[in-house]
């Protein structure tokens, strides 16, 4: 994965309710972005008009309409080159990418790295480059996406793997979620004091309208219970919800992730 100079440009558009489409802009080619997962074509045409933005590219993480839907009207405007994962599912004219494969776009001196993650869907990948991770619906702040395809060995694997990542890279997630995951994460391991401290500066950001994204990784594995697995605390909530041992990491994840889809 690209690390390298130059700096990247990272923000959000809003779709839906509560979707993120991650515009990356590169400092060397003011001008030209990339999208990361446009559910919607309406909110980019806009915001592209409005600041003179010219489309260069769209990464894709998975299947899903509300990360795919804008594909088709953006590229009947400006051909560009769409990458995502080797699924029949995904729009026609999809490069498909593969564990490791490197997407370069040369005039705007970037480059990504795609990782395989199954778990939420099975053929879900993320794109690692320039210190930030673009995870869709695998990985979001204080939480991970739900199990719609693949198996909680497979979604442990997944976030296991990202959790390796460096600590500052920077975390884009798709959904806005982050406070009703710091509320089950809460409910999981009240005596976190970092996960409070993180609630607190989270709600500041919602009540101002501003996103509570980026993450890091960092703060990821301070504050979400999915990656902590192996934490005392985490593994002893989970097993008093099971009511009896969890032998493996994987098994506690199982648990917390039944937990979390009917925690209100």
């Amino acid at each position: 994965m690209s690390n390298s100079k130059p700096a990247i440009r990272v923000r959000p558009i809003r779709a839906f309710a509560d979707n993120y489409i991650w515009v990356i802009e590169s400092l060397a080619a003011p001008g030209r972005a990339i999208v990361v997962d446009p559910g919607d074509a309406a909110p980019i045409d806009a915001d592209f008009r409005a600041k003179d933005i010219e489309l260069a590219g769209i990464l894709l993480t998975h299947h899903h309409p509300d990360h795919i839907g804008g594909v088709a009207g953006l590229i009947a405007r400006t051909p560009v080159p769409v990458f995502g994962p080797d699924d029949p599912r995904m729009p026609a004219g999809t490069r498909p990418v593969a564990d490791g494969s490197v997407i370069e776009f040369s005039e705007l001196q970037l480059s990504f790295e795609s990782w395989t993650l199954p778990g939420h869907t099975a053929s879900h990948v993320g794109y690692i480059g320039h210190g930030a991770l673009f995870c869709g619906d695998t990985l979001f702040s204080a939480g991970c996406g739900r199990l719609f395809e693949g198996s909680p060995e497979e979604m442990n694997a997944s976030l296991t793997r990202l959790a390796d990542l460096p600590p500052d890279t920077r975390v884009y997630c798709a959904h806005e979620y982050t406070a009703a995951n710091l509320a089950f994460a809460l409910a999981v391991d009240p005596s976190n004091d970092a996960a409070r401290r993180y609630d607190a500066t989270v709600a500041e950001r919602r009540a101002a309208g501003t996103p509570s994204l980026p993450s890091t990784i960092e703060l990821e594995r301070r504050v979400n219970p999915f990656l902590r697995c192996a934490t005392p605390a985490v593994r002893q909530a989970a097993e008093g919800r099971a009511g009896h041992a969890l032998a493996r990491s994987a098994e506690v994840f199982a648990e917390l992730r039944r937990w979390k889809d009917g925690f209100r």
